[in-house]
């Protein structure tokens, strides 16, 4: 899959075309074991099989990440979640937004399959990771969904609550760098009042030491389920 990124500069700003070729999607990511052991139980309890391992590494087509400002799922009982996208050009590392949306319906029967379903959004901004590395912990996660015909919060938690992306990267990759052609998004922060379907999915990744941020907003047709 081929994305592409501006990369901004205050000299000359940049534009990398990636080649995508693996996806994978670092699920129960958190820093908090205790709170990852609440939030299993929580979805157990709505009949979400257990993560066989934490963190737990999900592998989906890369042709199931889209730049589009539109996607289209079956149902409407999917939802976007905001997270960094790892992944490496020409040996750099750039860390970009992208949104894990997932049929939740699905999700009950098999995580990987409610995730391989669904189109992954991907913003067309990207960071060298080496801008970001000093600060990542203040890195901040934000969405906010169209509910009733008003832009409502749905996401906002800082990168410290999850694990550093390269340690998932090694857990996962036994390497310290990120392989080229593999992109990783690197786990979420809890859903404002729950997770809930909505029309559109807006998303931001701030840096507060740099004052930028990189947004995506999208889109969400709801195709038929046609029995």
């Amino acid at each position: 899959m081929q994305l592409s990124f501006e990369v901004p500069s205050p000299t000359e700003p940049m534009r990398i075309d990636a080649s995508i070729r693996q996806c994978v999607v670092a699920g129960w990511a958190g820093r908090d074991l205790a709170a990852i052991e609440h939030h299993i139980d929580e979805l157990a309890a709505l009949g979400v099989p257990r993560p066989s391992a934490v963190p737990l590494y999900y592998r989906v087509g890369a042709d199931r990440l889209t730049q589009d400002g539109e996607i289209e799922v079956i149902g409407d009982a999917s939802s976007g979640e905001a997270e960094a996208f790892l992944f490496s050009h020409q040996g750099l590392a750039f860390v970009s937004l992208a949104s894990d949306h997932t049929d939740r319906q699905l999700e009950t029967h098999s995580v990987a399959l409610s995730k391989q379903l669904c189109p992954k959004p991907v913003a067309r901004v990207a960071w060298p990771y080496g801008e970001v590395a000093d600060h990542w912990d203040e890195l901040v996660l934000r969405a906010w969904i169209e509910e009733d015909g008003r832009r409502v919060l749905y996401q906002e938690g800082t990168l410290a609550s999850l694990r550093h992306p390269f340690e998932l990267v090694k857990d996962h990759f036994g390497a310290e760098t990120i392989p080229e052609g593999v992109g990783m998004l690197c786990g979420t922060v809890a859903a404002l009042g729950g997770i809930r379907p909505a029309a559109s999915f807006e998303m931001e990744l701030a840096d507060p030491v740099r004052k930028r941020a990189i947004h995506h907003r999208y889109r969400v047709t709801v195709l038929p389920e046609v029995a």
